[in-house]
């Protein structure tokens, strides 16, 4: 990998942070740019977890005056895009707010880096597993087609599937983008724009549409960025953890640290792709709760029959393409990466 410097939009965060630890030696500078929203950073102006050699730049992406600052100190040779409200039942009620950052956050920082004279060589885009809402299903007679939204009146009555189909992993080589939230439409709006933007410019555009990703680092408490740490609170409360629907909710938990590496071998691949990053093994909340339960020595979970808009009924990825294109493969196992987090909580509770 060349040098230059690479800027980390959104890059305190979560997967923002470890990013940083894995591309410090690739790069002659590490960029941060991050507002430190308080939903994600309960309200600290820092992060521990950051490389100390990162530059950290504190400012939002939606502001002509943060894209000042930034540009006027380094032109960076790849962007990583991961600056981005995620909250999906919360993007119902604040869809402005997602909009602002996701999409306007975007333009306002194509504007700038096409003012500035010196165009990155690559961006790479943390999308999401939410542009394709409920994905595939294959019928009864073995047919893939897309699932249809569910409907209220439908979750209302407890029908939580289609009767006679069973979910189909998501490709971005055949699954179609039919985002079912404010948060997934935004995440596609992303897509087209720096597809859009890029293609005619001759910058790379790597996308990874990442699966329910977790692990040490993420918020213990923001119920819209990560189930697991949440349900690991209730469970060491010597609670029952709620399940909601039936609990056969099917997910595809993936290790940050899987993240990490398959955005930094787009950043090596240095050409265009577009690729599905999951553990490729889906589990149902209701397993991943009993598994949390079971740690903790607390009660079994308890299926509520709530349900919460926005939420689908099955994801869950195909990470062939990303493993032709890039030689990734997930290495962190669910069973693993769950003792890593709770050791990880207990560590910060202490």
């Amino acid at each position: 990998m060349s040098a230059g410097t690479v800027l980390i939009t959104g890059g305190a965060g979560f997967i923002g942070s470890r990013l940083s630890h894995s591309l410090i030696n690739h790069f002659d500078e590490v960029v941060i740019v991050d507002n430190f929203s308080p939903q994600v950073h309960n309200g600290r102006r820092h992060s521990q977890d950051l490389h100390p050699a990162a530059v950290v730049i504190e400012g939002d992406v939606t502001e002509v005056e943060t894209w000042n600052r930034v540009l006027d100190r380094t032109h960076p040779r790849v962007v990583v895009h991961l600056a981005a409200e995620t909250g999906t039942a919360q993007s119902y009620d604040e869809a402005t707010l997602h909009s602002m950052t996701n999409v306007v956050g975007t333009t306002r920082m194509l504007d700038a880096l096409g003012a500035s004279g010196a165009l990155p060589e690559e961006i790479v885009l943390a999308s999401s597993r939410a542009v394709y809402g409920e994905g595939s299903l294959r019928n009864a007679d073995g047919i893939v087609v897309p699932a249809e939204p569910r409907t209220t009146a439908d979750l209302t009555q407890g029908i939580w599937a289609a009767a006679g189909s069973e979910p189909v992993a998501m490709d971005a080589r055949f699954t179609q983008t039919r985002p079912v939230s404010i948060y997934g439409a935004t995440k596609v709006a992303q897509e087209l724009l720096l597809r859009a933007w890029c293609t005619p410019r001759d910058v790379a555009l790597g996308i990874v549409r990442l699966q329910n990703v977790y692990g040490a680092g993420q918020s213990p408490t923001n119920s819209y960025t990560g189930i697991l740490p949440l349900f690991c609170g209730v469970a060491r409360s010597g609670e029952s953890i709620p399940v909601y629907e039936d609990g056969e909710i099917l997910r595809d938990f993936v290790h940050v640290s899987d993240v990490v590496e398959s955005i930094r071998l787009a950043i090596v691949h240095g050409r265009s792709g577009l690729w599905d990053i999951g553990s490729g093994v889906p589990a149902t909340i209701g397993q991943v709760a009993t598994m949390i339960a079971d740690r903790y020595s607390a009660p079994a979970p308890t299926v509520t029959g709530q349900y919460r808009p926005g939420d689908v009924r099955a994801a869950f990825a195909d990470n062939s393409a990303a493993t032709a294109d890039l030689g990734w493969s997930p290495r962190v196992s669910l069973d693993e990466g769950l003792t890593e987090l709770i050791s990880w909580l207990e560590d910060i509770r202490a």
